[in-house]
């Protein structure tokens, strides 16, 4: 957990929007992109970042990304004077707004280093940015990773397979990455972890390109 020291500042009228907040002072990190700023739920515009309890795949090595993001998040708004203004606010009730740490981007930031996706849902502000860190390998880019928003759908319907997406991803507990078919001999005794790292794919494409080779049918 950071805390950052510097003068507190809450600027909110009663009567104003959320887009009219202003906000600096002690900042709390909750994870990859999200923070406590002077008292007040933040989450970055136009980003997305792993859960806290989300894996990913670097090279075969099945690692905490969501743990990484959030630290990521840490040492950048570490680098100075945060000051955030206010957007919208979501349906949690968070102050969505666009972050700056002595004039630097934070949300561009996350995403440069690849440690958070562009939000394109919302915005493609940060889509070219992302489009660098891809190419550069840099973060999540450098292994397989499911995206935050489709993590958070399978890890809320548990077992059930995400509509027209129902090859499962498994990794067993030697490491190796298999993905079984609908109608397979082991298909209805696979379990998925998203949380260690195993997915729902919607093609054989798609789970070939994560990192997964085909169960001997």
């Amino acid at each position: 957990m950071l805390i950052i020291r510097s003068a507190l500042v809450l600027i909110l009228a009663l009567s104003a929007p959320a887009g009219a907040v202003t906000l600096s002072g002690q900042a709390r990190v909750v994870d990859g992109d999200s923070l406590v700023v002077a008292g007040e739920r933040v989450r970055l515009f136009g980003i997305d970042a792993p859960e806290l309890a989300q894996r990913c795949d670097v090279s075969g090595r099945n690692w905490a990304c969501g743990v990484w993001a959030k630290d990521a998040l840490i040492k950048i708004v570490g680098q100075g004077v945060l000051r955030c203004e206010g957007l919208d606010r979501d349906r949690y009730g968070r102050t969505v707004a666009r972050c700056m740490v002595s004039g630097r981007d934070v949300a561009a930031a996350m995403v440069r280093t690849g440690a958070a996706t562009a939000y394109l849902k919302y915005s493609s502000d940060y889509a070219e940015i992302e489009a660098a860190a891809r190419r550069a390998a840099r973060g999540l880019w450098s292994g397989a990773v499911t995206a935050p928003d489709e993590y958070r759908k399978v890890a809320k319907q548990g077992e059930a397979a995400p509509k027209d997406c129902a090859i499962k991803g498994n990794i067993s507990a030697k490491g190796k990455r298999i993905y079984h078919m609908p109608g397979q001999r082991d298909y209805g005794a696979t379990r998925i972890a998203v949380s260690k790292g195993e997915a729902f794919f919607c093609s054989e494409a798609q789970a070939r390109a994560a990192g997964f080779r085909a169960a001997r049918r």
